[in-house]
């Protein structure tokens, strides 16, 4: 799917336990590891910052990283 070119990043609105999708696409990026994450695949955001994640380890490493700044 990602592979195909036609792959589009979609600007998602994240809310608690859903997201709404802003601008239509595929994929969303993740903030931490910069990995391409299907929608289908979407597990993981943070609603504070509007970021996705693409694992739990990647969410952890967020929450660490903005609890000391």
């Amino acid at each position: 799917m990602l592979m195909s070119g036609r792959a589009r990043e979609a600007k998602l609105h994240y809310l608690d336990g859903n997201f709404r999708v802003l601008v239509h696409g595929d994929h969303v990026v993740c903030a931490v590891t910069g990995a391409a994450i299907p929608l289908e695949r979407l597990t993981y955001w943070s609603v504070a910052r509007q970021e996705a994640y693409v694992d739990a380890a990647a969410s952890l490493e967020a929450e660490r990283a903005a609890g000391a700044a």
